[in-house]
C-alpha cells in the first residue's frame, strides 16, 4: 500500500521524512497481547512512552516527563528519558508485561530514544 506524504522544503520536509519513517516502521510492528508495542512520541520539549496491546487497542502502561515524579527533577532531557525509561519498564511489569516490541517512532535510535531503552532494559524489559 503507498501512502503519499507531500514533499516540502525545510522543517515541513523534515516532518514529512519522519512521517514516512514511522509508517514504513509500524508496516512491519505490531503488539501482541504477549509482545505489546513500546512507543516512544519524542518532542522539543518531552518524552513519552507507552506500551500498548495494538489486537485489543489499549494502552497497558505509560510514562511521560510530564509525570509527577519526573517533571520537577534535575538532569537534562536525556536523563529524564532515562527516567521515564525505568518508570514504563516498571508499571509494564506490575501489569504483568515481560517481553515489549519496541517502536521508536520514526526516530533515530540515538540520543533521547536511546537512553530510554537502555533504561528499559536495566529495568528488566526485554526487547
Amino acid at each position: 500500500m503507498a501512502y503519499g506524504v507531500k514533499i516540502a522544503k525545510g522543517d515541513a520536509y523534515k516532518s514529512a521524512a519522519k512521517k514516512r519513517r514511522h509508517i514504513r516502521i509500524r508496516k512491519n510492528v505490531s503488539g501482541t497481547a504477549e509482545r505489546p508495542r513500546l512507543v516512544v512520541t519524542r518532542s522539543n520539549r518531552g518524552i513519552t512512552a507507552q506500551v500498548i496491546d495494538d489486537l485489543k487497542g489499549h494502552t497497558l502502561a505509560s510514562a511521560s516527563t510530564l509525570d509527577a515524579s519526573i517533571r520537577g527533577g534535575e538532569g537534562d532531557k536525556s536523563a529524564k528519558a532515562k527516567q521515564v525509561g525505568s518508570l514504563v519498564a516498571e508499571r509494564a511489569k506490575a501489569a504483568g508485561v515481560e517481553a515489549v516490541v519496541f517502536d521508536r517512532g520514526g526516530n533515530r535510535y540515538a540520543g533521547r530514544i536511546a537512553a530510554l531503552a537502555d533504561a528499559a532494559r536495566e529495568a528488566g524489559l526485554k526487547f
